[in-house]
Order: C-alpha cells, then structure tokens, then sequence
C-alpha cells in the first residue's frame, strides 16, 4: 500500500497496479465529451464546386448556357467589333506603302483590343458575373495586352511561313495568353509560357475542344456569316472556361 491509503492492486481501472499520474489528470475512461458546436463549412469556389477534370462537353455546354443567359449583349459587342473593323479597313486605306503601313498597325491594335475585350466579358463570365457593354473593357494593362498580342502575332506569322503547321501549333500553345494577360495580371512573355505549359498539361483534351470550337465557328460561317454573332461568343467563353479549370481557378 502506498502512503495517503492507495491500493493500486485494488483499482478495478488498475488492473495492472501502476501508480497513478501526476497532475490531477482524470482516471480512465472518464474523459469529458468533447466540445459541441456549429463549425463552418468546408470552402468552396465561386457558387460551385470547382471542376476537377476539364470535359470537351461540359466546357461547351457551360459556354451555350452562359450565352443564352445574356445573349443581346454578346450578340451586341460582336456585331459592334465587327462594325469598327470593317470600317477602319474600309476608311485607311491609303497608296503610299509607309501610311498603309502606319494603318495597318492601328487596325491590328485595335483587333487585339478587341480581342481583349472579349476575354474580360469570359472571365466575368466565369466568375458568375452577367457583363454589360462596359464590363468588356474593364482592363488597365493595355500596353501589356498590346504587346503581348504582337509577339504573338510575330511568332504565329513567322510559323506560318514554315509551312504552316508550326504557325497552327503555336496559335494552341498562346491560345491563352490574353487570359493570363487579363486576369493575372502577367506580363508578355510570362503570359506565353503560362499559356504554353497549361495548355500542354492537358493537351489532349484542350487540342479535341479547340478542334471542336473551330468545326462549331465553320458551322457559324454558313449562314451567311451570322452565326458567328452566336459561335464567337460560345468559343471565348468555352476557351476561358477551359483556362480557369486547367489552372484550378474559380468557376461560378
């Protein structure tokens, strides 16, 4: 018996007649239950659950769904970009070679501005943002955009030249510079090699997707061209949609 009356050998929860530890800890098996409350729930992306496999289907789907819930402004801007292109096309136009030239710079800034433009009403489409006319030019790094747009068109020209397919492969690996450009904040160069590595990281998928969205653009050119006003729209989003589940970004 050890001193202050305690038995070990006779505690029915001692069987084994080891002292008892120090501290005032309670004797086995009568631990307090533990603490009930109302604990948050886990976090989520957007207002659902982040996508965790990019499907060709899913993506177009998503984009047909998005245009359908505001198909007049859609509509709209890209009848309103196409407007602005064929009238400056049609307005400079001059014969001396070095003017020509100075054209033809302003009307490709312009389309890349307008390219931009439609990328920024995708990605608030994809965060569950309905955009109106002026939400398609909420960007302030348009010099970025800008250049970024012209290496690109520098290197996709050059690939051309080179018998063609190497231009075809580097329009898919810069599909989403503008993207990362726009919604990161990443400058030029950093933008392509973004593009390129998530692009290449599902490349099957997002090669069968891009061929999908060029056959759905053939289609669109049919009807006299008018249904481009329905496949442009459906591609950007589609495309952006893919850009947000392939770098794990938010999707509403």
């Amino acid at each position: 018996m050890t001193s202050g009356g305690y038995d070990p050998d006779k505690d029915p929860q001692n069987p084994g007649g080891y002292p008892p530890p120090q501290g005032g800890y309670p004797p086995p098996g009568n631990y307090p239950p533990p603490p009930q409350g109302n604990y948050p729930p886990p976090p989520s992306f957007g207002n659902s659950p982040m996508p965790t496999q990019l499907s060709v289907g899913t993506a177009i789907g998503y984009a047909w769904k998005k245009f359908t819930q505001n198909p007049l402004v859609w509509i709209g801007i890209v009848l309103i970009a196409a407007i602005i292109q064929g009238v400056l096309n049609f307005v400079l136009r001059s014969d001396s070679f070095f003017v020509s030239l100075i054209f033809s710079v302003i009307v490709g800034v312009v389309a890349l501005l307008i390219q931009a433009a439609l990328v920024r009403g995708a990605l608030h489409e994809v965060d569950g943002i309905k955009p109106a006319f002026g939400s398609f030019f909420q960007f302030n790094n348009v010099f970025a955009i800008v250049v970024a747009g012209i290496l690109v068109g520098i290197a996709t020209g050059i690939g051309y030249i080179l018998l063609v397919i190497p231009g075809l492969v580097i329009t898919f690996f810069t599909w989403w510079t503008f993207q990362f450009v726009i919604d990161r904040g990443d400058e030029p160069i950093p933008a392509i090699k973004a593009s390129a590595q998530a692009i290449a990281s599902n490349g099957g998928t997002i090669f069968v997707l891009a061929l999908a969205l060029f056959g759905l653009n053939i289609v669109g050119v049919i009807p006299v061209g008018l249904g481009l006003l329905v496949t442009i729209p459906i591609t950007i989003i589609a495309g952006t949609y893919a850009y947000r589940v392939t770098v794990r970004g938010r999707v509403a």
